[in-house]
């Protein structure tokens, strides 16, 4: 209904403030319970480690304390691409949720309005009325604003808060595995000149077996078999180089694509070394597996999700009660502008509507089922996130027990091969070996000399994976946590 009024704003005051009250509704929403870890109490063959600095609470410039890698790593977290993406789906899941939060509230707003026509309807009861119709008003007042009952509204801003929520913890896993990429990466480089050196070490050696070998065939002292052999390694050796200079270009520029730039001149200065010229990572201890629940942001993320489902079953739930929504306004209407805002041309409007759904075609009890089976969906995934970190843990942990050992091993028998290859070579030389001999023990030491620089990288890649799986790489001070960025509600 509409009227003017000379009592301003009498009867619209007190129905918006009882529609603010009514506004706090209930719930339909099931009440959330995390569901129980689907995995075992505690890591398989896991030594006990007492004490120690977990890795989620041990900031990634801790845990990779080489300088090089340390800049590679700031590089990367200005510059990567994936993690921009990742910020700005927070911004926007953030806006999402202030959109959907806005629904609780009132939009109050102004209208101005004002029409002109002809015939004028008053001359069939006047005849002095004039040939045009005139009207003009000015409102003050909010348009088909819901009143949250039985919270529907609540339920889908719960859910949008959850997804917001999701994305940030996204995000920091993002960041996490973006830390540990680019520190595997840098390992893998550093891995690639060793076996690149190597290689031309091995290439050297081999071409100056061939030319001793061409010069005793050329005397008659060695066969053409011995000299034919003698080749096929050197051309192997040069093979295998154009093989890992390749190899060694395509690391780096999967390395620059991490970082977002050019991977610098100087990320490999000073590692003539190899792998073990570089600084040890610390040991991390495993803790539990109910640890990962509170430090891996992807089961964070996970169950933000699942969160969200259960909030959507409130708002399905709420469909199949009555909506209210009110629109209302306060303001002024006048048959001319120029007594637009003169006593007398005050009007007020109160229309509540009531909508109760009687015959759907099952519309709404179908969206009560796909919400019910998208929880269910959201539970499987939170549950196999839960079950696939276990799982990570216990692969890193295994390689940790057992990659040490296999490294140290595989040293050995690499020096054990140089001592066999420098024996041999001097037997050969001095006429005492066959070239056979020398040429086997030069195609052993080089083989276990890649094999001793591959463990070596699998072992200290196997320490990052470790510290990644655990939550590790992600700093508060980087960024705010969730609870800082999270809005008001």
């Amino acid at each position: 209904m509409t009227r003017p009024d000379r009592t301003l704003g009498r009867p619209f005051l007190p129905a918006a403030l009882a529609a603010a009250l009514l506004a706090a509704g209930c719930s339909l929403a099931p009440t959330y319970e995390r569901p129980a870890a689907p995995v075992p109490t505690t890591f398989p063959g896991d030594p006990a480690q007492p004490g120690g600095r977990a890795a989620a609470e041990t900031p990634w410039q801790q845990f990779f304390t080489d300088p090089r890698l340390a800049g590679l790593i700031d590089t990367a977290l200005a510059n990567n691409r994936d993690l921009r993406v990742a910020a700005q789906n927070i911004e926007q899941a953030r806006a999402q949720f202030g959109v959907q939060r806005a629904a609780l509230f009132p939009a109050v707003g102004v209208t101005a309005s004002g029409s002109r026509s002809e015939p004028n309807p008053a001359r069939a009861y006047r005849d002095d009325a004039g040939k045009v119709s005139s009207s003009y008003s000015v409102n003050l007042g909010m348009t088909a604003w819901e009143i949250d009952f039985f919270g529907r509204i609540r339920s889908l801003s719960d859910a949008a808060l959850a997804r917001y929520l999701a994305t940030e913890e996204t995000m920091r896993a993002t960041q996490i595995s973006l830390v540990a990429a680019v520190a595997t990466g840098w390992l893998t480089l550093v891995a690639d000149e060793e076996l690149l050196a190597i290689t031309r070490q091995t290439l050297a050696t081999r071409e100056d077996t061939l030319k001793l070998t061409k010069l005793r065939f050329d005397n008659g002292v060695a066969s053409d078999l011995d000299y034919q052999a003698a080749n096929s390694l050197a051309e192997s050796a040069r093979a295998t180089y154009a093989q890992q200079q390749r190899l060694r270009r395509q690391d780096e520029n999967a390395l620059a694509l991490l970082l977002g730039a050019p991977v610098p001149a100087g990320a490999l200065a000073g590692l003539e070394g190899g792998l073990r010229s570089l600084t040890p990572m610390p040991d991390v201890p495993a803790g539990l597996p109910s640890d990962l629940l509170a430090e891996r942001p992807d089961i964070r993320a996970a169950e933000q999700q699942l969160v969200a489902a259960n909030a959507n079953i409130g708002a399905a739930r709420a469909a199949f009660f009555p909506r209210v929504a009110l629109t209302t306004s306060v303001g002024t209407v006048s048959s001319q502008f120029d007594n637009l805002f003169h006593s007398g041309t005050r009007a007020w409007a109160f229309s509540p509507q009531l909508t109760l759904p009687i015959f759907t075609a099952g519309a709404n009890q179908a969206n009560l089922d796909a919400a019910r089976a998208a929880r269910e969906i959201a539970v499987a995934e939170y549950e196999k996130s839960i079950q696939s970190a276990f799982r990570e843990v216990a692969d890193a942990l295994a390689g940790r027990e057992t990659l040490t050992e296999q490294a140290r091993a595989l040293d050995a028998t690499a020096q054990a091969e140089r001592r066999r290859f420098e024996l041999s070579d001097l037997r050969y030389r001095n006429g005492v070996a066959s070239s056979l001999d020398l040429l086997d023990a030069q195609r052993s030491l080089f083989a276990a000399q890649q094999q001793a620089v591959q463990a070596r990288l699998q072992e200290l890649q196997n320490r990052v994976t470790l510290y990644k799986v655990l939550g590790g790489g992600w700093t508060a001070t980087e960024a705010p946590s969730a609870q800082q960025q999270q809005p008001a509600t």
